[in-house]
């Protein structure tokens, strides 16, 4: 699945979003150009095509390309964007099966959360050191904070037992504590 992530600062200095993604269904030709949008931070507004060809679909993200670059939205690289890690402590060091659907679940629950507010995207997890980190590159650290306890709470995902960390994207070994307040020392290994 293509997919383009855009976006721009608004006359009020709100960050705002715009991402488009083609997605063939499976066995076909044909899929869905998908266009969604909004604030950095809730919940976007989404727009579909159905039924199209994988050379239309170029057209399409030509034509969004064109859009966004006319309206002051672009792609951010990934040292414009900050690091967030969920982090839970484990019983043992490689993780039991409980921690593994642990892992299963919040990555799939924040990946969802994260993505539809144009907050991010889950990048990766590992079990590490008696640690379960989530990594999550994100355009807005602090709302993505916000977001991620909201989701994990919903999710029902161990509330009480995650810490999350913001770092910025050259330096991990920077993360600092962003939750639970006061903060905690905080380390990856």
């Amino acid at each position: 699945m293509a997919i383009i992530r855009t976006y721009r600062m608004n006359e009020k200095n709100e960050l705002q979003f715009r991402e488009a993604w083609f997605q063939q269904f499976e066995d076909e030709e044909l899929g869905q150009f998908v266009v969604n949008h909004g604030p950095v931070g809730h919940m976007s507004q989404t727009s579909e095509v159905q039924d199209v060809t994988a050379d239309r679909a170029d057209e399409l993200f030509a034509g969004f390309v064109e859009a966004c670059a006319a309206e002051g939205y672009k792609e951010l690289s990934d040292q414009e964007q900050s690091w967030v890690i969920v982090q839970y402590a484990l019983k043992t060091a490689e993780g039991t099966a409980r921690d593994k659907y642990l892992q299963n679940k919040a990555t799939e629950a924040l990946a969802g959360h994260l993505a539809w507010r144009g907050l991010g995207t889950v990048e990766s997890s590992d079990f590490g050191n008696r640690k379960l980190n989530i990594r999550i590159l994100s355009p807005a650290p602090k709302l993505a904070v916000n977001a991620i306890k909201v989701c994990i709470r919903e999710a029902k995902l161990d509330f009480t037992k995650m810490v999350i960390a913001t770092a910025p994207y050259d330096g991990l070994d920077q993360a600092r504590m962003a939750y639970p307040m006061p903060p905690k020392p905080f380390s990856l290994d």
